[in-house]
Order: structure tokens, then C-alpha cells, then sequence
């Protein structure tokens, strides 16, 4: 009776345990899973930042060339000629009005159509007819 006793709690736990080997097999899928669906979006978001900092590397290399650009004294000249109208010593300045109103006050110019002269037989064709 002790055996008997002892093989059906045996049969019991094997089932017991059965199930339970069951149901961790499928939350270990189910982590797995999940495990991976957050790899992918990791993934994802790591090309998306890496494409980020090319881009903001390219537009810091841009902004240190016009950064250079701005801070050269040919550029600060230039701007001190064309914003302020400055000039160097001996040098004169002339300010020009708006190009409407150089328009108006240019004299206009009749454009010349280039044609052959007219060939002999339309010059007698005209002096006869």
C-alpha cells in the first residue's frame, strides 16, 4: 500500500510537473519574443540617432567654415564697405540710386535688328513695280 501510495503522488507530480515545464517553455517564448521586438526598435532608434549625428556633424562642419568665413578680416571689410558705406583713406564713395530710377533716367536705346541687305532682284522688283 506504501508503494502504491507513493506511485500515484509520483504520477501526480510528474503530471504537476509536466504542466509546469509547459507553462515555463511558454513565458521563456513569450520573454524571448519580447526580448527581441525590443532589440529591433533599439535597433531602430541607434540607426535613426547615428543618422542624426551625421547630420548635425555635416552642419557643424558647415557652420565652423562660415564661422571661419565671418571671423576673416576680408570679410569684416567688406561688410564695413557695403552695411556702413566706410571707405579706405583716398578712396571715394559713390551711391547709386535704385534701379527703377536708373531706368528712368537712362536714355533708351533702340535695339537694331542685324538684316542682309535685300537681294538685286527685290531691289529691281521695287524700283519697277
Amino acid at each position: 500500500m506504501h508503494k502504491n501510495l507513493l506511485s500515484q503522488v509520483k504520477d501526480k507530480l510528474q503530471k504537476y510537473v509536466n504542466y509546469i515545464l509547459i507553462l515555463l517553455s511558454i513565458l521563456l517564448a513569450i520573454s524571448l519574443v519580447r526580448n527581441m521586438f525590443r532589440k529591433n526598435q533599439v535597433d531602430e532608434t541607434i540607426t535613426e540617432e547615428e543618422v542624426m549625428v551625421e547630420d548635425l556633424r555635416r552642419e557643424n562642419e558647415e557652420l565652423k567654415k562660415e564661422l571661419q568665413i565671418l571671423g576673416s578680416d576680408e570679410y569684416k571689410e567688406r561688410q564695413l564697405r557695403d552695411k556702413l558705406g566706410l571707405a579706405k583713406e583716398g578712396e571715394l564713395i559713390v551711391i547709386l540710386p535704385d534701379e527703377e530710377i536708373l531706368r528712368k533716367l537712362a536714355p533708351k536705346s533702340f535695339e537694331e535688328e542685324e538684316t542682309l541687305p535685300d537681294p538685286n532682284w527685290k531691289k529691281w522688283m521695287h524700283l519697277f513695280f
